[in-house]
């Protein structure tokens, strides 16, 4: 037993450092493939995450552990209520998960200046998707935040050939000010 321990103390010590960055035009394609290795999330053509990458880049984030992609976050404020953000999809490689990087994510986001003045998040998640409802909760108690839930989409809205599950709208807020964070 303390070779095993010994052995995973090995590995995780060459475990390298993860950086957090805003996307870049050329890293669409390789963010399409990781949202296809994530099987869990539904898979936009490579053209939206180029313009993610592109139009959207100050509120997305990657995870990059030795110049390779290991995650990824996309999100936008919402139009008609411009102190939300919404947090579209959240994705981390198969490999890398289960080690706090997406939370790590959204804290990086939630940091920069472009979400200063945010005072509420919202994402929509499937009841199957117990990561992405673990994670909103964790992040609504590291920020003593409340968490609603309501009717987000129907799975009636979704085409038939899509067997898509109704999406959840979590409502996480307010959000301490800039400093507290």
């Amino acid at each position: 037993m303390k070779e095993i321990l010994k052995e995973n103390a090995k590995e995780t010590l060459k475990e390298t450092a993860i950086r957090f960055r805003r996307p870049e035009k050329k890293d669409g394609t390789p963010i399409w493939k990781l949202i296809q290795q994530t099987e869990a999330l539904d898979v936009n053509s490579a053209y939206c995450y180029i313009l993610l990458s592109d139009y959207l880049r100050d509120t997305c984030v990657i995870a990059e552990e030795e110049e390779k992609i290991v995650g990824f976050i996309s999100a936008f404020r919402a139009p008609s209520r411009n102190d939300t953000l919404f947090v579209w999809q959240i994705a981390v490689a198969p490999s890398k998960q289960r080690r706090g990087i997406a939370r790590r994510m959204l804290k990086e986001l939630l940091a920069r200046e472009c979400c200063s003045d945010v005072v509420y998040i919202e994402a929509t998640v499937s009841p199957s998707n117990l990561a992405s409802r673990g994670l909103l909760l964790r992040l609504a108690k590291d920020y003593r935040m409340e968490c609603h839930l309501s009717a987000g989409y129907a799975d009636a809205l979704f085409p038939v050939e899509a067997r898509h599950e109704e999406e959840l709208l979590f409502r996480l807020g307010p959000l301490p000010v800039m400093g507290e964070r």
